[in-house]
This record gives C-alpha cells, sequence and structure tokens, in this order.
C-alpha cells in the first residue's frame, strides 16, 4: 500500500484522531506538523491542499481526503485487513455512524471554546483590533467563531453553553456505555467513535474539567483504558497537549 502524507498539528484535536486510527493500523505515514498559531494553514501551499485552511488533511494515492471523521472512516476502508473499528453488521454501522455525528455536532466544537480562551487569548489581547480582524477574516471556517471570542475572551453564556455540552455529552457517554455493557462506547470493541470522542474527553482532562465524570466510573474507566492502547502514546507525542504547548498553562496540570 502506497504511504501516506497527514498534515496536521500536534495539538489539534481533530488530528489527534487521525494520528491514533494510523498508528493503530501500523501504517507508514509522512507527517507534516503545521503550526496553527503561526498561520501555517493559511498559507498558499496548504490552502492548495485545503482550502478550508483546518487540519487535519491526508493525501493517499495522489488522492486528497480531508475532516477528520472522513478521513479515519476512509483509514478503516481502505485498511482493514489489520484491525478494524467499524462494525460489520449494517445496523450497528449505522449506530456507529449516528454517534459520530453527535461527537461532531456537540463536544468536537465545544471543547474549542475552553480551548481557545485559554490558549489563544492571550495572544489576541496583544494584537491591535484591525490586526485580529484582519486574522479572523483571513479564516474560512474559524471567521466566526474568532468574531464571537473576541480579544476579551467569549461571553460567559458561550462558555457556559459549551461547557453544559460536554456535560451532556459526558453524560450520553455513560449511557453508551452502560447500554452496550462496555467496556468502550459499542460494547467489547473499540470504534470509530471511541477514537472520535478521545480528544474531547483527553483534552478536557488535560485542561482540568475532568471533574465532569468524577461521579462517572465508567468514563473514568473508559479514559484508562484508551490511554494503556499501545499507540496513544505515539499519538500523544510530546507537545500534543494543550498544557504543553502553551507554558501559561502549566497550573492546570495536576500536581504529582
Amino acid at each position: 500500500m502506497a504511504e501516506f502524507t497527514l498534515y496536521n498539528a500536534p495539538q489539534s484535536t481533530c488530528s489527534q484522531r487521525v494520528r491514533f486510527v494510523l498508528n493503530a493500523k501500523n501504517l507508514s505515514f509522512t507527517e507534516h506538523k503545521l503550526d496553527l498559531f503561526s498561520g501555517d494553514q493559511l498559507k498558499p501551499e496548504y490552502l492548495a491542499i485545503n482550502p478550508n485552511a483546518v487540519v487535519p488533511a491526508l493525501i493517499h494515492d495522489r488522492h486528497t481526503i480531508l475532516d477528520s471523521s472522513v478521513i479515519i472512516e476512509y483509514l478503516d476502508e481502505v485498511a482493514n485487513d489489520v484491525i478494524c473499528f467499524t462494525p460489520p453488521e449494517p445496523e450497528k454501522k449505522a449506530l456507529m455512524r449516528w454517534m459520530m455525528r453527535y461527537v461532531d455536532e456537540i463536544p468536537a466544537p465545544a471543547i474549542r471554546v475552553p480551548s481557545y480562551n485559554l490558549a489563544f487569548l492571550p495572544h489576541f489581547q496583544q494584537m491591535t483590533e484591525e490586526a485580529f480582524l484582519a486574522l479572523a477574516n483571513s479564516k474560512p471556517l474559524r471567521k466566526e467563531f474568532l468574531l464571537t471570542m473576541g480579544r476579551t475572551g467569549f461571553p460567559k453564556a458561550e462558555m457556559d453553553q459549551a461547557l453544559d455540552k460536554l456535560n451532556r455529552t459526558v453524560i450520553r457517554m455513560n449511557e453508551w456505555i452502560t447500554q452496550n455493557k462496555g467496556p468502550w462506547i459499542m460494547g467489547d470493541k473499540l470504534s470509530l467513535v471511541d477514537i472520535a470522542v478521545m480528544p474531547v474527553i483527553v483534552r478536557m482532562e488535560d485542561i482540568n474539567l475532568s471533574e465532569s465524570w468524577a461521579d462517572k466510573p465508567l468514563i473514568s474507566a473508559w479514559l484508562e483504558n484508551i490511554q494503556a492502547h499501545p499507540v496513544f502514546q505515539k499519538t500523544y507525542y510530546p507537545g500534543s497537549l494543550l498544557t504543553e504547548k502553551y507554558p501559561h498553562l502549566a497550573y492546570l496540570r495536576p500536581k504529582k
């Protein structure tokens, strides 16, 4: 099989999904790490690959595959001989995709709100209003998101709404694991929906939001299981956590 080329960012939650699948399937890939803070995703050479100016992007056999959910499903189709994360039964496959849509609709965008407030706000506060507006206007998919955030951070109502969505996701995950008798979301096998939600839960733990599942041992066990997976450390190599990338967030890290 031809080598894969992945354009991604270490701290990007969407990129982390794809790295996990590539590593779990033991696929050889060339990794291009983009520094989103420096605007690598806005350079003409990357816009030629992904005009939406977001990561990740995967190139395989000269075909460009975009959107992390699409990419991990693609990988599970073209490289399913080693391990497959999609159930074979049509009804279970449909159920998994429905769950993935929930993840993409609710927690995946919600986790960006506290993440941006914590990581990027100090930099934005140092910019002039003109420079900030120019930056926001340069983002094909994130313009409105940045304008809502502004240089003062997301309003309390916006932050509360995001945290509520994250808490609802934890509740929904707990229900899924309970209904399917765990330890994974769909039962006894790791599936793409586990991998899709993984970066959200890992990010929540990283930025000190793990109280959300303090009374839900199934979620704690799920997180321990995913972190114990043989390719987790390879996926979350040094610098992949938000608190590793931005030193001013070190106070969020649990004391050892």
